[in-house]
């Protein structure tokens, strides 16, 4: 069995794919490091799922998983890289908004910004969802010096919309009622 450690990143750095070296703060790291904490975010809320059997967002939450470790890829990249990697297309941006379409369709019209809780799915979905803020604000930061597909950042925003939808889904099936925040 290979051993996990390599002793190359004990000074601080880390290998982009195509073996480009970079400071482990390099904000590529930092960005695809967000994104596989979200991923991580994900997982749980995954767990919290099922065990009150919504296998229907067990489903969906189990094909971001899968989708997370493509925008991961794609945000570790180095520009020298001449490689084939999977990439986001579009149509999984448009699954995403057909998830939301769907959830959306028995939610009450926004009333106000949403305070978290009220059960430990829905605090999750929250989690998720300023995790996946942040590491949409990574992913500009980012784009600003290194390309940056458009469709990463397409699919990441979407996907934070789609885990507020879902922390108000889950909150109507599970008879909760939201906290609202008045200002």
């Amino acid at each position: 069995m290979a051993r996990i450690y390599t002793r190359s990143g004990d000074k601080g750095t880390t290998s982009l794919i195509g073996g480009e070296r970079v400071a482990k703060n390099d904000p590529r790291v930092e960005a695809y490091g967000t994104v596989d904490e979200l991923a991580a975010h994900i997982a749980l809320l995954t767990d919290f799922a099922s065990e009150e059997e919504f296998v229907d967002i067990v489903e969906m939450l189990n094909r971001v998983a899968v989708e997370l470790m493509t925008v991961e890829a794609q945000l570790a990249l180095s520009e020298s890289f001449t490689g084939n990697i999977g990439a986001i297309d579009q149509s999984q941006i448009e699954w995403l908004e057909s998830r939301i379409d769907q959830m959306s369709e028995t939610l009450p019209p926004f009333r106000g910004f949403t305070i978290p809780g009220g059960d430990r799915l829905i605090s999750q979905c929250h989690i998720c969802r300023t995790v996946c803020r942040r590491a949409e604000r990574q992913i500009l930061i980012v784009a600003e010096r290194h390309p940056v597909d458009e469709r990463v950042m397409g699919y990441i925003n979407r996907l934070s919309d789609l885990l507020y939808t879902l922390s108000q889904h889950c909150a109507q099936r599970l008879g909760k009622e939201e906290k609202l925040w008045v200002g």
